[in-house]
This record gives structure tokens, sequence and C-alpha cells, in this order.
């Protein structure tokens, strides 16, 4: 019988784009049969506090550090603000990214846009990396138990 793994969905979600794109590859994860439960940030919210006060901050950081802690495999969504030109991957995603790899959960890199470089410390973390469009798609038949190696044509800075 496979596994069924847990996976946290990193990304930003702050624009109409990034949550549409994040709905997307969670929509393929759904079609894998070596996935389980999709944990999204940003999809239950905490609610005792007011929206940016400390006691909201701790509250969420560590609710998204224990979801992290408790999952087999990180999926990061690397792109950002495409829409406005802006290709550096989110700040907070690459925290999560390293917080991961530092704690031994693979961590698998997605990417719509083809044509921008990687930051050598994020590539060098990945397990698999989905670069494109079509590469994209392919996550819903990639096998998360073996977790084989993936590599894509890239520029490494």
């Amino acid at each position: 019988m496979n596994k069924t793994n847990r996976v946290y969905l990193a990304g930003p979600f702050f624009s109409k784009e990034q949550i549409n794109r994040l709905d997307e590859v969670e929509k393929l994860l759904n079609e894998n049969k070596t996935i389980g439960d999709i944990f999204r940030p940003g999809g239950s919210e905490y609610t005792d506090a007011k929206m940016g006060t400390f006691e909201w901050q701790t509250a969420v950081f560590k609710h998204d550090i224990n979801n992290i802690n408790t999952s087999d495999i990180v999926i990061a969504m690397l792109d950002y603000k495409m829409e406005d030109k802006e290709f550096e991957p989110d700040s907070g995603t690459v925290w999560e990214c390293g917080y991961a790899f530092a704690n031994n959960i693979p961590v698998i890199g997605i990417r719509y846009e083809e044509n921008q470089p990687l930051n050598l410390m994020l590539a060098g973390s990945l397990t698999a990396f989905f670069k494109g469009e079509k590469s994209v798609q392919l996550i819903k038949d990639y096998d998360f138990n073996t977790l084989m190696t993936r590599y894509e044509d890239v520029e490494v800075l």
C-alpha cells in the first residue's frame, strides 16, 4: 500500500494571481495518489487577536511552523509577483524552504516562470524542481514516496 504524504504548500497568497497558482498546484496534488492532507498557510486564520498584532503574529508563526514540522514534504511555489515582473521568490516562502531543509523535510520547488534564475542556496535545497507550465502539470504523477531527484535546466546564481 502506498503511503500518502502530508504536504505543506508554501507560497505567496497576497494577490488573486498568486492564489490561483496555488489553487492549481493544490488541484494537481489532489490528483496524486501519494499525497494525502495538504496544509496551506493563510487557510485558517487566527481570530483571537487583531491581524498584525504581536499576539496574532506569534500565533500564526507558531501555527505555520507546527504544520511544517508535522508535514512529510514542503512544496514551495517559487513564483511571486509575476504579473508585476518581479521574479525573486517570496521571502517567507524561501524561509520556509530553509527551515524545512534544515529539519530534513524534503523541499519540492514549483515555478511557472521558465526563464528566471534561482539562488544557489535555494536551488541546492530542492529535492525536485518543476519549471514551466508543462512541467508543473507533471506533479500529479510524481511519486512523493520515492522522491526521485528531478532537475530542470535553470540558471543558478
